[in-house]
């Protein structure tokens, strides 16, 4: 009984195989965009965890020179005194005139502390011995080898997937041969254990400074909420998959009603039909959730590169930009789509259970055991929409703004039904004409068949809506940030004392400002910062994007008699103009304005030069800006001849702008692509649910179609029926996407990265979307309609003569 019984439910799928490339299509997309997600993530993840274990110079505590570069004799020193110490040489590298720029490390392998060499140089086809021997070898990632290759005068190279992306291993000896720079250290690292009884650095290097190491996992820690955002478009994408999904699975469980019957009648208990009816579930979701995983891997794969850059562009993360294959998010992915299509049957087959012995078998049973459900789920979408924005209110953090987002999202969702059955039925009574009063009827008899696919195109459009506001917010205030930002011609950095003062002295003779600065770490907020000494310049006073300000801010700046602080420490501490903020021990100012910083994760004030200086003597200017002279086009050139600095050490305003535009044009690349994947998805659900109710809609369409209308003019009303439906859901959404937009611009920004954007309106944008919708709608529609078209005649008429 049990094996026919399998092959009656089975047959469906023989008879329907439209459907059933539907259901499969359906699941595996929604797989597929979930399991991207999670490959890109996990792919980040593990990048984070090998630049910690690998080369993680920076969890150990180091000496620095605040006003210059270490040198060899600093770390002869300090190994005779009895200070346990490691030299490490780093530098950006271009080697063969090239591509983006590479950071070179050359560390003492002798001396290195436990966990700094890979431990996987010996896989790469190399011992670590062999980093002592001329003329050296150069260890970098895969890809970076790739790319070397070839390069004239440089060292052996090997492969190893142990160095991060974008890295250069190397002896140290071999790095400053390669840097130029002979004899220079960047900062000597202070080896965990030390041996008692050694002279304090005051006596031996007071000039030098100890850095605290950076914690593991920092790098994982700051790029959280990037990931965080990630996995919530990734959900997003899999319940609006998931929604093809529930309709193909639904209509099914309708088109059988009769095979249940019988298989009711014929003695099959319920719970055991139940059985058979998940196990098939179950097989389908293993087959489309195989299917959705390796499409996602190569959707990942795709939009790997463009996440990389903004990990690294952002917050200086290495991230390959090549994929590997990760068993834990395939496996993920299949759990998924399991769980995913179990939950879209689990409504069918709880109400074949409910349903008496024959009743199932009746056109309208389920529309009678759903009685009711319409106004029950409007209802609880108005719960959840009221839970959603109560949430930022009671609770903190990027999980209540999300909570928010979700609670906006579905609750929306939910509540489309009815509000689009309400304007229906308001459309059929303004109807005045007897076939106008008919396609607005039948259009909102439809619905309940349409409104799952409905509801995914609401949410589709909504997120569209709201994550290109926040976009665009993003991009017009970040642009006008950076002209204020970026107002001197050239930005320069200088090495060590000497070439400061050369970059002073051509300034002084070229007649320019100079715009020099000072950074000096410090705990603001009882988190790191920094420290920012400035020179009170016309420049600053025009230009400096100031969110809140006095009407003497600067001129409190300029006399030490204030600070300004950033957007993120001040929304932090709850800081606002004249409130004290603790700078160093023993020294407080009061804040006297608030400046916008974007990009910046950390807290950051900004002081006079002058009290800076007086307070930290050792903290020279390195970094200068240079305004005013000829704009001729040479003003480059004639710094690089006159101060000897390197031509990687100064930067034009326009190259800034240029490179800063372009890792934001690739931060947002990644939710560009999920937007239009999730839209495309969509435009699936509405062809599903059409697809599969043009032959159980011939019924309706019978008398019509005998009282005189065409096929043709009845195909033509089902598009224009399709594109109404969508143009009501665009007027929905619209309000829903706005909502989101100020959710994320108010709310998960402000707890992800530390300040608010302002919100702009773009028009213009949601013409073009509102096109796009309708048009995905006509597409959907255009192939049940032509086959409504080619309906034959005697279709129509065994309608009359049959049961139903």
């Amino acid at each position: 009984m049990m094996r026919t019984a399998m092959r009656g439910l089975a047959s469906h799928w023989w008879r329907h195989p439209g459907q059933f490339l539907t259901l499969i299509l359906g699941l595996a997309l929604a797989t597929a965009l979930w399991s991207a997600v999670q490959a890109i993530n996990a792919e980040a993840r593990a990048s984070y965890d090998a630049a910690a274990g690998t080369l993680g110079l920076q969890r150990h505590d180091a000496l620095v020179r605040p006003n210059g570069s270490l040198t060899r004799a600093d770390f002869v020193d300090l190994r005779r005194a009895g200070w346990r110490v490691s030299p490490v040489l780093e530098g950006r590298y271009l080697p063969g005139g090239a591509g983006p720029p590479l950071t070179l490390v050359g560390i003492d392998v002798l001396s290195a502390p436990p966990g700094v060499l890979p431990p996987g140089l010996a896989a790469a086809g190399a011992e670590p011995v062999e980093l002592l021997m001329a003329p050296g070898v150069l260890f970098a990632a895969p890809e970076v080898a790739a790319r070397l290759t070839g390069v004239p005068d440089l060292p052996a190279l090997r492969a190893s997937a142990a160095v991060p992306p974008g890295q250069i291993l190397t002896d140290i000896g071999v790095a400053e041969r390669l840097l130029d720079r002979e004899g220079a250290l960047t900062r000597l690292i202070v080896l965990p254990e030390q041996p008692f009884g050694r002279p304090p650095l005051a006596e031996i290097a007071p000039d030098l400074a100890l850095e605290a190491g950076t914690p593991e996992g920092e790098i994982a820690r700051l790029t959280r909420s990037f990931h965080l955002n990630l996995t919530a478009f990734g959900l997003l994408s899999f319940g609006v998959g998931l929604f093809i999904v529930h309709g193909a699975i639904g209509l099914a469980f309708e088109q059988r009603r009769a095979t249940i019957r019988t298989l009711r009648a014929l003695g099959l208990p319920a719970g055991r039909l139940a059985v058979l009816l998940l196990s098939e579930v179950v097989v389908l979701a293993l087959l489309a959730g195989a299917a959705g995983v390796g499409l996602g891997y190569a959707i990942a794969a795709a939009l790997l590169p463009d996440v990389a850059a903004t990990l690294r562009g952002l917050y200086g993360a290495a991230v390959p930009g090549v994929l590997g294959f990760d068993p834990l998010w395939a496996l993920a992915g299949l759990a998924m789509a399991l769980a995913g299509a179990l939950v879209a049957a689990a409504q069918g087959v709880v109400r074949m259970l409910r349903m008496p012995l024959l009743a199932s078998a009746r056109p309208r049973a389920w529309q009678i055991v759903s009685d009711g459900a319409l106004r029950r789920q409007f209802a609880f979408g108005t719960a959840l929409l009221a839970i959603g924005a109560a949430t930022p209110w009671l609770a903190d953090g990027l999980i209540a703004g999300f909570a928010l987002l979700a609670g906006i999202l579905l609750g929306a969702a939910l509540m489309l039904p009815l509000v689009l059955s309400a304007l229906l039925s308001l459309g059929a009574r303004r109807a005045n004409e007897a076939l106008t009063q008919w396609f607005w009827s039948d259009t909102r008899q439809q619905l309940p068949g349409l409104s799952l696919a409905l509801m995914a195109l609401l949410l589709a459009l909504a997120a569209n809506i709201g994550v290109g506001t926040m976009v665009g917010s993003f991009r017009l205030t970040f642009v006008g940030w950076l002209d204020q930002r970026l107002a001197a011609d050239l930005y320069v950095s200088a090495a060590d004392a000497r070439e400061a003062r050369a970059i002073a002295a051509f300034a002084e003779g070229e007649g320019l400002g100079l715009l020099p600065r000072v950074s000096v770490e410090a705990a603001l907020g009882g988190a790191p910062g920094a420290l920012e000494g400035v020179v009170d310049h016309p420049v600053y006073r025009e230009n400096w994007p100031l969110l809140t300000r006095t009407e003497t801010t600067w001129d409190d700046v300029s006399s030490a008699r204030g600070v300004l602080v950033n957007e993120q420490l001040a929304l932090r501490s709850g800081l606002r103009p004249g409130d004290l903020v603790d700078l160093a021990p023993g020294w407080a100012l009061p804040v006297a304005g608030i400046y916008s910083d974007y990009g910046n994760p950390a807290g950051q004030v900004i002081v006079a030069l002058s009290a800076l200086t007086a307070r930290f003597p050792e903290a020279e200017p390195r970094s200068f800006g240079l305004v005013g002279g000829p704009d001729d086009g040479t003003l480059r050139q004639r710094l690089l001849d006159a101060t000897g600095v390197p031509p990687g050490a100064v930067i034009d305003q326009a190259e800034v702008k240029a490179i800063s535009l372009a890792v934001f044009e690739r931060t947002f690349a990644v939710t560009g692509a999920l937007n239009v994947l999730t839209l495309g998805v969509a435009g699936i659900a509405i062809l599903t649910a059409l697809a599969t109710l043009a032959s159980m809609r011939l019924p309706q369409l019978a008398p019509v179609w005998a009282l005189g209308l065409t096929r043709r003019r009845l195909a033509r009303l089902d598009l224009v029926r399709s594109a109404l439906l969508a143009a009501l859901t665009f007027a929905v959404a619209l309000p829903v996407g706005l909502a989101v937009a100020w959710a994320l611009l108010a709310v998960v920004n402000v707890e992800a990265f530390g300040w608010r954007l302002p919100m702009h309106i773009f028009p213009a944008g949601w013409g073009v979307l509102f096109v796009l919708s309708i048009l995905a709608a006509v597409a959907a529609a255009a192939l049940p309609a032509r086959r409504l078209s080619r309906v034959a005649p005697a279709e129509f008429l065994k309608v009359f003569a049959n049961e139903r």
